[in-house]
């Protein structure tokens, strides 16, 4: 019901909004690495309102760091304070670089770098990036396989190379290769059974420095394990490394295949083509009557990918041969490359290995740096 009182709030003139009263706001937000509000590192520049609208820029240290988003949505959320508030527009920069600073380039070079990601756990992502990577290396190609999972590490168990450590070499890590792949986790850096307890921030340089400060040598795939889910680790992969592209994981079962579609939308957001889907799991071939069995169900795979305009490069079918090899560090490709499971892999690298090819070619291979402090190993 419209009251003279509710008029009259009606026709009164917004507050006006200062600058004082933005910065105020603004000062409560936190820059996540150094843990110090963005006012005081000088971060907010050229702030101002009209209409209700408040707009400024927020200067960052460096072009596309995954630094951003929490940053935004933690300013947005502390301008709602502000009455009056109609709108927020920000605009980020970046601080211009120091001529003094020392970027320490690397003479190594990926030509290709590919996420594998799925939208859960448990759909066997970790079994299908290290038979991938296998399956390139056997076409012959160059391939390292970066393991992103930093809370659970599973590679080095699949890659056979849990007891080995990396070699320190100067400020740089040589890595330890298996089966003709160059494999770095945290795995390798941590002992087994000690958990990694680390918030966003921490996450974010020790991601940025198995990237950066690993002499891979000359590849033409890298390979990069994606732990389950949209979090800080797949934003901070997404945004700090030129990704030619995704690979899906699921099983056709339906809480996978609505997880994996969300991750999915996660990619197409930020730009990143996707390259196809595999489906593991897809069922179990009876050793009796050879007959496929669906055991998750059927078709999983083929809608979802129809939903996310990508195909299904594979479908991997239910053998318990895929888990006990990857226990003992021979991954299926290589244990029983006959199988149908190893067979559906390598397909699926062919696959891959295409879909990579009608991609805009890069005018300049992909360059890593090593400008992070490797503190991780102390």
């Amino acid at each position: 019901m419209i009251t003279l009182k509710s008029l009259f709030h009606l026709i009164q003139p917004l507050p006006s909004i200062t600058p004082d009263q933005i910065m105020g706001a603004l000062s409560t937000v936190l820059e996540p690495e150094v843990n110090r509000d963005i006012v005081a590192l000088g971060m907010v520049k050229n702030v101002s309102c009209r209409d209700g609208i408040v707009a400024f820029t927020i200067q960052l240290r460096e072009a596309g760091t995954p630094l951003q988003v929490p940053i935004e949505r933690r300013a947005r959320q502390a301008l709602k304070t502000i009455p009056g508030l109609k709108g927020v527009e920000i605009t980020f920069a970046t601080t211009p670089s120091s001529p003094l600073r020392n970027t320490n380039q690397l003479s190594t070079s990926a030509k290709t770098i590919i996420a594998i990601a799925s939208g859960k756990g448990g759909v066997g992502k970790s079994t299908v990036a290290v038979n991938l990577a296998v399956a390139l290396a056997k076409m012959g190609h160059r391939v390292g396989l970066l393991d992103g999972d930093v809370y659970g590490p599973n590679v080095p168990i699949m890659m056979g190379v849990a007891n080995e450590q990396p070699i320190l070499f100067g400020d740089q890590i040589f890595p330890p290769t298996a089966h003709g792949v160059t494999v770095m986790s945290m795995g390798l850096l941590v002992p087994a059974a000690a958990p990694v307890i680390w918030r966003g921030p921490m996450l974010h340089q020790a991601i940025r420095q198995m990237a950066r400060d690993v002499l891979w040598g000359q590849l033409d795939y890298l390979l990069v394990d994606l732990p389950p889910g949209t979090g800080d680790i797949q934003l901070t992969l997404t945004q700090s490394l030129p990704l030619a592209g995704a690979l899906l994981v699921t099983t056709p079962q339906e809480v996978a295949t609505a997880d994996v579609l969300k991750g999915g939308a996660m990619f197409q957001q930020l730009h990143v083509p996707l390259l196809g889907l595999v489906e593991n799991m897809s069922y179990y071939l009876c050793a009796h009557c050879g007959q496929p069995d669906y055991i998750f169900g059927q078709g999983g795979g083929e809608r979802v990918s129809q939903q996310l305009g990508t195909t299904v490069l594979a479908q991997v079918p239910l053998d318990s041969m895929v888990r006990q090899q990857g226990d003992q560090g021979t991954p299926i490709v290589i244990a029983a490359p006959d199988s149908a499971a190893a067979k559906a892999f390598c397909d699926a690298a062919v696959a891959l290995v295409a879909r990579v090819e009608q991609l805009p070619p890069r005018k300049q291979p992909i360059t890593f740096t090593a400008d992070l402090d490797l503190k991780i190993l102390a």
